[in-house]
């Protein structure tokens, strides 16, 4: 696989600690922290979609699709 190919892993990071943080930070309530994770998540995935359509193919070197009729 070519190097620009290959995915490249997240700095390491101490996920327990950060997940720990993230729950004391809703009080305790692991619930309300996995709800405040997947708003924020929806709010950059939208995001990235209206971005998306901007950016050239070639430019994002591929990690995005190519719209629908749009040549090689």
């Amino acid at each position: 696989m070519p190097a620009e190919q290959q995915q490249v892993d997240p700095p390491a990071m101490d996920w327990d600690r950060a997940t720990d943080k993230a729950i004391e930070t809703y009080g305790g309530d692991a619930r309300e922290a996995v709800k405040a994770l997947l708003v924020a998540n929806a709010s950059l995935e939208r995001e990235v979609a209206l971005w998306a359509p901007a950016v050239s193919y070639g430019f994002s070197r591929g990690w995005h699709r190519r719209r629908r009729g749009e040549a090689d």
